[in-house]
């Protein structure tokens, strides 16, 4: 009999640990928590990725434009140069009317001028072959001159003749 009591001391610390009734009603709102945070979690992850493939889609997109604007750019640039270049600002100053100026002239701090204006004239225009032959002038031991007109000398290829026999492969092989 002695152990009775015993056990009856070791059970009444067990009832106090344990909890007395029903166990599940108690897990349920965890359960749901833990469920509904889990749900949650995977529609904003959800949401996130489609915005990031979003944002990915409009990179891809800003990238294209900027490619057709670079080469807009440059192509534009070139024509820029070609516009800048010496000899097309001479061209397009001469269809408009313009000349080369004179040699400069300064206007020193003290209000003298150092160097001689002159007003630019256009040089004279470059002389074009004529369509007729130059007369060719000739002396003669006699005193008188004579002038005649250049015979037209006749047209000389200097295309290389074709060649009749064949040229050897230089391609080994063949």
């Amino acid at each position: 009999m002695s152990r009775v009591p015993h056990l009856r001391g070791r059970a009444a610390r067990l009832a106090r640990l344990l909890p007395a009734g029903p166990t599940s009603a108690a897990r349920t709102p965890f359960v749901l928590l833990i469920v509904v945070l889990l749900g949650g979690g995977l529609i904003v992850l959800l949401m996130l990725n489609s915005a990031l493939n979003e944002g990915s889609f409009q990179l891809s997109k800003l990238r294209r434009e900027t490619t057709e604007l670079t080469d807009v750019q440059q192509e534009l640039e070139t024509e820029v140069d070609g516009y800048s270049a010496p000899d097309a600002l001479e061209r397009r100053a001469r269809e408009l009317g313009m000349v080369p100026g004179g040699p400069p002239a300064f206007l020193a701090p003290d209000g003298k001028v150092r160097g001689t204006a002159e007003e630019a004239t256009a040089p004279p225009e470059p002389v074009k072959a004529p369509a007729s032959p130059k007369p060719t002038v000739s002396v003669s031991p006699a005193p008188s001159v004579s002038v005649s007109p250049a015979p037209s000398a006749p047209a000389v290829s200097t295309a290389p003749a074709p060649s009749t026999t064949p040229s050897p492969s230089t391609t080994p092989g063949r």
